[in-house]
């Protein structure tokens, strides 16, 4: 993927974190945190939002194709 496919890829998420609504309340999310994980070695972005209305958290998880995890001797290389 190229840069400009990656910004619209992470733009998509955002889209649908906008227009997803509390289950508790109905009101906005807001991103508190942005991560990345690794879940049987495929990569997910994961956001972490709180309703603006009622505090509820969520976990948004999205997977990642823009990252390829480092092999055991790109690792080393970096120690």
């Amino acid at each position: 993927m190229n840069l400009n496919e990656v910004m619209k890829f992470v733009e998509s998420e955002y889209i649908i974190i906008n227009n997803t609504p509390c289950e508790l309340c109905g009101g906005n999310f807001l991103t508190e945190s942005v991560g990345l994980r690794f879940d049987s070695g495929k990569p997910e972005n994961i956001t972490l939002c709180i309703c603006e209305d009622c505090g509820h958290e969520r976990e948004f998880s999205f997977r990642a194709p823009f990252i390829h995890p480092m092999s055991g001797e790109q690792q080393e290389e970096l120690n």
